[in-house]
């Protein structure tokens, strides 16, 4: 369980890398920020376009087999980024790294029941969903670290090392893993139509949207909102990355068990921040590293969470709703990557933070108003 864990936390954080790095991607590729920020665009639309289809293209292929092949393919494509040249050789890398991210992470949650017994299913579900969580908000500090003293490159080659030396501990660590007996895509329409799941693509979709559409452009938006330099940044990024690992395992187990109220909380932790952040600028920077700890910790539980209100609406069916559920997650990242973007280039950056807080405040409500499961579908009976 924790191979798997790290074979998630190395496909995100390489996934997230260039957020840290956009200044200096940008500078070395002769590119904007807002065209570095695409590359998120880019590898979040692959992953969402790919994962709905991994279980049935893997077909009864051992999972084994397909994880190491697909970890072999991201250090691949982190290593295709390190050599680039152009933006344009960065865009190829990261087409690659998303079809290897979304079908690895579409795979993940699945395999708990296989791995562990079942009394501790839930808890190694969200092992497995910690290494997504943690890598989204320690991965980057620790690549913009790794990026200020060898250069950004340097990140992009301790990612392609470490997905190498994950698929080459699955050959030797896991056992073999037999697919779902049912076929998934024939159950997409059923399993859409019950309203836990929809609901929960739905909270997916904006609270997702919100983070990445102000945390792609968090270096810049903090440079020109706050006058933070980078070691400044950098610290604020070990804040967050800190308490974001914090908000993970606490966050975690409860959510397993009662999702609905731990992703209100989350939604409205992270539309609070998110307006409040740009009136930042004539603060201490004590506020300044506690408003960005509150967002780190509340982000921190969002992958878990959300993941587990996704399984409690459709339990029988955990690959299929996690391919589902990885598709909107992705979209989201490249929607948020990108209208943020465009919003930062047009408005500056205290838009883009009240736009993202606007999205986070409709996942609060609809986690107010939905749940996991329906009466009815408690009973039996598909709603």
């Amino acid at each position: 369980m924790l191979l798997v864990a790290a074979s998630t936390f190395v496909v995100v954080a390489a996934e997230m890398m260039p957020v840290g790095l956009l200044t200096p991607m940008g500078s070395s590729l002769q590119v904007s920020g807002g065209t570095v920020g695409l590359s998120l665009t880019i590898t979040g639309l692959v992953a969402a376009a790919t994962a709905p289809f991994v279980p049935a293209v893997a077909g009864r292929s051992d999972r084994k087999t397909v994880l190491v092949v697909l970890m072999a393919l991201v250090a691949l494509a982190n290593a295709l980024t390190a050599v680039a040249p152009t933006f344009a050789v960065v865009a190829c890398a990261r087409i690659v790294l998303g079809a290897g991210m979304g079908a690895v992470w579409a795979l993940a949650a699945s395999l708990a029941p296989q791995l562990i017994e079942r009394r501790s299913v839930g808890a190694a579900t969200t092992l497995v969903f910690s290494g997504i969580a943690v890598a989204s908000v320690l991965g980057v500090p620790v690549g913009t670290f790794v990026g200020g003293v060898m250069g950004w490159r340097a990140s992009f080659w301790g990612l392609a090392a470490a997905a190498a030396l994950v698929s080459a501990a699955m050959v030797v660590v896991l056992p073999p893993m037999r697919p779902e007996a049912r076929p998934p895509l024939g159950r997409v329409s059923s399993v859409l139509r019950r309203r836990g799941v929809a609901s929960g693509l739905v909270l997916t979709a904006f609270l997702v949207t919100a983070h990445f559409a102000a945390y792609t452009y968090v270096r810049p938006a903090l440079e020109r909102l706050v006058g933070l330099d980078g070691s400044q940044i950098g610290t604020m990024l070990v804040v967050y990355g800190v308490l974001g690992v914090v908000g993970t395992f606490v966050v975690g187990p409860v959510a397993v068990r009662v999702p609905k109220p731990v992703c209100a909380v989350l939604a409205l932790g992270i539309a609070a921040t998110l307006v409040v952040l740009p009136l930042a600028g004539t603060w201490s920077l004590v506020v300044v590293a506690a408003l960005v700890g509150v967002w780190g910790l509340s982000y921190g539980g969002v992958s878990v969470s959300t993941q587990s209100w996704m399984a409690a609406a459709a339990p029988a069916d955990r690959e299929l709703t996690s391919a589902l559920w990885v598709a909107v997650f992705n979209a989201s990242i490249a929607l948020g990557a990108l209208g943020g973007g465009q919003v930062y280039d047009r408005a500056g950056p205290t838009s883009v933070f009240w736009v993202a807080a606007g999205f986070a405040a409709v996942a609060l409500v609809v986690a107010a108003v939905s749940a996991p499961r329906q009466d009815a579908e408690r009973l039996g009976r598909p709603v």
